[in-house]
């Protein structure tokens, strides 16, 4: 049998207990929704809901939304709206969803491990081009975000001053 032809009986798919029915539907909406991404954020929420209705072990929810996931990409806006309906159906099901969690909170973590990266060594250039740093330097790298303090690490190496490098009205 062709998937084309699955295709006519997709809603069954959906249903079935057969966890290959369900990754068999998910590849046809993909397919379906390969332009249309707010069509393809509604069909996988609702596949993922589906995940949670044939009373699978939280370990093949797991699995098959690693696959759901891999398969069925969305723009990280509509990424993000999904996660928070995961924690909605996981509320609703009584059941934690770790691995979307799990995600979201890596994916900060290594955000946040990068910004701390970048401002130690902005502070290491900073003090050995210019000196002792006065405290509202700190304050300021403390609470600027990456793309900012790549723009001050590149002005380090030009820049005649301390105030130099932060001068917001040079680009």
């Amino acid at each position: 049998m062709k998937l084309s032809e699955l295709a006519r009986s997709q809603e069954k798919l959906e249903h079935d207990a057969n966890p290959f029915a369900i990754i068999t539907a998910a590849h046809l909406r993909t397919q379906q929704t390969r332009n249309d991404p707010q069509e393809r954020y509604q069909a996988k929420r609702m596949l993922v809901r589906l995940l949670y209705t044939h009373g699978w072990d939280r370990q093949r929810i797991l699995d098959l939304f690693a696959v759901l996931d891999w398969m069925m990409r969305l723009p990280d806006g509509l990424e993000n709206k999904l996660w928070q309906d995961i924690e909605q159906i996981e509320g609703e099901k009584r059941m934690r969803y770790v691995t979307s969690v799990e995600r979201l909170a890596t994916e900060r973590g290594m955000q946040q491990g990068i910004q701390q990266g970048e401002c130690s060594l902005l502070v290491r250039q900073l003090t050995r081009r210019f000196g002792a740093l006065p405290e509202w330097v700190g304050a300021r790298l403390n609470q600027s975000h990456t793309d900012l303090l790549e723009t001050w690490g590149e002005r380090v190496l030009d820049a005649k001053s301390l105030e130099e490098v932060f001068d917001e009205t040079r680009h």
